[in-house]
C-alpha cells in the first residue's frame, strides 16, 4: 500500500506518480534516445557479427565450399548498398533536423516560446532521430566486417546477417520518417498544439488529489520551524509528494509547501513549513523538490492556461493579428475552467497510509484561475469583435455551471467586458453586436 492516498474530485482521479527528476529532465533533453539506441545497435552488432562468423564456420567444417562462394558474391553486392546507405543518411538526417529547426522556430513564433517542449518531448521525434543515427551507426560498423579474402576456403566471415539488419534498419527509418513528417505537420497546426495542451491539463487535473466530500480544512496548528530552499534558484518544477510524506510521518509532522508549482525560488527563501514537531534533518528532505529553468505541466495546475492564454494573446498582437486563434484558445479555456468549475481548489491534501494528513500543497484557487484565462484576453481582445462574442458566451456558460460561491469573478469579468466594449466601440450597435454571446465568435 502507498503512503498516501488521492481522494476522489470531480474529474477522474487517478493515482500519482512519484517525482522522478532524472525521467523528467531525460524528458526535456535529446540526447539519451539517440544515445541509447547507439549503444543497443553495438550490441546487437556484436552478436550478428557472432552469428555471421558461425555460419561461416558450419559451412566450412561441412564442407560446402559452393555455399560460401554464393555469399561472398552476396557481400559484394551488399557492400555497395551498406556503403551507399553510410554515405547518405548522415546527409539526410542533417537537411532533415535542419528543416525541423526552421519549423520548431516559426511555430514559437507564431503561437508562444512555451509550446517548443511538445516539439521537444515528441516521442516519435526522438524515435525517429534515434533510429537514424543507429541505422547510420551500424552502417559503419558493417563496413568494417566485410573480408577482403575472395577464397572461401580462408574467409572468416560473411557479413550476411548484419546486411540484412541493416536492411531493416534503412525500412525502419523510412517508416519512421513518414510518421515523423505527419506528426510534425500536425504539431504545426493551431488546432493540435491547443488540443495537446489541454489534454496535458486534463491530465494534471486529474493527478491532483481533491479532499473529500464533505470532509473539513484540516487543521494543521502552530507552525514549529521552517525549512529554507538551499539548492539552486530557478522555478519549482515538482516535489516528490511520497518521499515528503514518508517523511512527515517519520517525525511525525505536517508539512506545508510554501511556493506553488512553477513558482520562482530562490536560496534562503522559505520553501517549507512545519506543523506539530521539529523540522526533519536536511539529509531526510534531499531530493524531494526539483528545481529547473522553466515549468513544466507534471504537477502545475495552471500551466496549461498560462500557455493558452499566451497563444490568444500572440493571436490577438498587430503582428499577427488572427482572432480565430484567439477564439480557438478560448473554447480550451472555458472547457478547462467547466471541468475545475465544482473542483475543491487551493489547497491539495496528502496522507499517510493511516489516513493522518502528512503534506499540504498550495494550489491555484477558482478566482486565480478564472483571471489568468480571461484577464490579458479580456484586455487586448476587447477591440475584436469575434473575441468579445466569444468571451461573453463562455462567460454565460461558466456561469450556468459554477455553484453560486465561484461566480463572482465570473460575473465581474463580464462587467469589465461590457465596459472595455464600450470604451472601444463607435457605436450603440457595434456595442451591441460586440456583446451578442456567441461560441463561435463570428462563426
Amino acid at each position: 500500500m502507498s503512503d498516501w492516498t488521492i481522494t476522489q474530485g470531480p474529474l477522474p482521479s487517478r493515482r500519482q506518480r512519484a517525482l522522478s527528476p532524472l525521467r523528467e529532465h531525460l524528458r526535456d533533453t535529446f540526447w539519451f534516445a539517440p544515445t541509447v539506441a547507439m549503444v543497443l545497435v553495438f550490441v546487437v552488432w556484436l552478436g550478428a557479427q557472432e552469428l555471421d562468423a558461425a555460419i561461416v564456420r558450419a559451412l566450412r567444417d561441412d564442407g560446402d565450399l559452393e555455399t560460401l562462394s554464393d555469399l561472398l558474391r552476396f557481400a559484394d553486392d551488399a557492400k555497395a548498398v551498406v556503403s551507399a546507405v553510410g554515405s547518405a543518411m548522415m546527409t539526410f538526417i542533417g537537411v532533415v533536423f535542419s528543416i525541423s529547426l526552421v519549423a520548431v522556430q516559426m511555430a514559437s513564433g507564431q503561437f508562444t516560446p512555451r509550446v517548443v517542449r511538445i516539439f521537444v518531448r515528441s516521442r516519435i521525434t526522438k524515435a525517429t532521430f534515434a533510429v537514424f543515427l543507429a541505422t547510420f551507426v551500424l552502417s559503419l560498423l558493417v563496413l568494417t566486417t566485410f573480408d577482403s579474402a575472395t577464397d572461401p576456403r580462408v574467409v572468416t566471415s560473411v557479413p550476411l546477417v548484419q546486411s540484412i539488419l541493416t536492411l531493416i534498419m534503412v525500412g525502419l527509418s523510412l517508416l519512421l520518417f513518414v510518421m515523423y513528417v505527419n506528426t510534425t505537420l500536425r504539431m504545426m497546426r493551431v488546432s493540435h498544439v491547443i488540443s495537446r495542451i489541454a489534454a496535458e491539463s486534463f491530465r494534471v487535473a486529474a493527478l491532483t488529489p481533491a479532499p473529500r466530500s464533505g470532509e473539513e480544512p484540516a487543521a494543521l496548528g502552530p507552525v514549529t520551524a521552517w525549512v529554507a530552499h538551499e539548492g539552486r534558484p530557478g522555478v519549482l518544477r515538482d516535489v516528490h509528494i511520497a518521499r515528503l510524506v514518508r517523511v512527515a510521518r517519520a517525525h511525525g509532522v505536517v508539512l506545508r509547501l510554501i511556493p506553488r508549482i512553477g513558482d520562482f525560488v530562490v536560496p534562503g527563501m522559505p520553501l517549507l513549513a512545519v506543523h506539530g514537531g521539529q523540522a526533519p534533518p536536511r539529509r531526510a528532505l534531499r531530493r524531494t523538490v526539483a528545481v529547473g529553468v522553466e515549468r513544466t505541466f507534471h504537477q502545475d495546475l495552471a500551466f496549461g492556461l498560462r500557455q493558452l492564454s499566451d497563444i490568444a494573446l500572440r493571436a490577438l498582437s498587430s503582428a499577427i493579428n488572427d482572432p480565430t486563434t484567439a477564439v480557438q484558445a478560448l473554447d480550451r479555456i472555458v472547457q478547462l475552467l467547466a471541468a475545475l468549475s465544482r473542483r475543491p481548489l487551493d489547497t491539495a491534501v496528502h496522507r499517510d497510509r493511516g489516513g493522518a494528513v502528512r503534506l499540504v500543497q498550495p494550489v491555484p484557487g477558482w478566482n486565480e484561475l478564472v483571471d489568468l484565462g480571461f484577464a490579458e484576453v479580456r484586455m487586448c481582445g476587447a477591440g475584436a469583435p469575434q473575441v468579445t462574442r466569444r468571451l461573453m458566451a463562455g462567460l454565460d456558460d461558466l456561469l450556468l455551471l459554477a455553484p453560486p460561491d465561484r461566480q463572482e469573478p465570473l460575473l465581474r469579468h463580464r462587467e469589465l467586458l461590457q465596459q472595455a466594449v464600450e470604451r472601444v466601440a463607435p457605436t450603440g450597435a457595434d456595442r451591441d453586436f460586440a456583446l451578442r454571446p456567441d461560441r463561435q465568435g463570428i462563426g
